[in-house]
């Protein structure tokens, strides 16, 4: 099923009660004093960040919502009822975006008020003055307040995988954690982030990008948005790769054409697939590799070797807990 990270539709408070104009009733006296109430305050907009990536699906394809609007004011003076807030819920990770503000909810359960509710009008009791008695004045309640709204989300990881198609990307994860994400020899077998937990690290699959990912070609832009958040970049190059050099280069050049700060993050290498060629090549391909990632770490591994699994995975334990 396909994640839905990014939705676009209209939010809209609740207008404000109108006020009324109404008289006491009193036994024996058909028209006593002011007795009209104020309207209720129409609801609020909010967005609360739940620990729940799917939340997203739930907008897909609505168009507009809009929170209660407030009751009329109601004889002898009682206020009209408050209409009910519109709790819009995002996945922890969300940007929401409206007008000129940018609203970034990276904390569970953070509520965060985004239009106010029109206030109640004024009912004719609260025209009542000394030189009128009787009046007549009462005042409606304040519109609504539309704005278009976006919600993007950028899925909070710690480590982010990348790398091209069939790097190794899903296995590694399905290895080191819970994760029982797609894998198959084909390119884009993952189509959406995969989310694994591993040593209280959250890792996350990025789908394979290729040449022209950040001009919006094969999967695009749309995930690289996801590995905004991560602390330290995981890079995967399969040895079976005829130019491994080549391969490093372009994912780099598509985060830089992207984002550069993408490219200033921390970065371990890995050359993965080794058990698939025999030891000269993998030496020839780990030292073109080597070259051409100047200063980075480099890993090999293999998903059936464990042993190369766990040394990838302390290295990045302990660089985690240094960041």
């Amino acid at each position: 099923m396909r994640l839905v990270d990014r939705v676009n539709f209209k939010v809209c408070s609740g207008k404000g009660g109108d006020g009324i104009v109404s008289w006491m009733r009193f036994k024996y006296i058909p028209k006593g004093g002011p007795g009209g109430g104020d309207g209720g305050r129409g609801g609020s907009v909010y967005v609360r960040a739940v620990n729940d990536i799917e939340a997203l699906r739930k907008y897909a394809g609505i168009k507009e919502l809009k929170a209660q609007d407030g009751k009329p004011g109601r004889a002898k003076n009682k206020h009209g009822l408050n209409g009910e807030d519109l709790i819009l819920e995002v996945p922890r990770g969300t940007v929401i975006k409206f007008d000129d503000k940018m609203i970034d909810l990276s904390d569970s359960d953070e509520l965060v008020k985004i239009l106010d509710g029109g206030k109640g009008g004024y009912g004719n009791t609260r025209f009542k003055s000394p030189s009128n008695r009787a009046p007549k004045e009462r005042t409606l309640g304040r519109p609504a307040r539309c704005v278009d709204l976006q919600a993007e989300l950028r899925v909070i990881a710690d480590i982010g995988i990348i790398g091209l198609p069939n790097a190794g990307k899903s296995s590694l994860l399905n290895t080191i954690s819970n994760s029982n994400a797609k894998i198959g020899d084909y390119p884009f077998t993952t189509t959406e982030p995969n989310l694994g937990v591993s040593h209280g690290i959250v890792f996350a699959d990025i789908p394979g990008l290729i040449e022209g990912a950040s001009d919006g070609k094969g999967l695009g832009i749309k995930f690289l948005q996801h590995i905004k958040r991560t602390k330290i970049l995981l890079h995967m190059v399969s040895v079976e790769s005829q130019n491994p050099c080549k391969d490093y280069s372009l994912i780099r050049d598509e985060l830089k054409k992207y984002d550069i700060e993408l490219t200033r993050k921390d970065e371990i290498v890995v050359l993965s697939k080794t058990d698939l060629v025999d030891k000269a090549i993998l030496s020839e391909k780990r030292a073109e590799l080597a070259a051409c990632s100047a200063a980075k770490e480099l890993f090999d591994i293999t998903v059936s070797d464990r042993s190369s699994i766990d040394a990838l995975l302390n290295r990045l334990v302990s660089k985690f807990e240094k960041n």
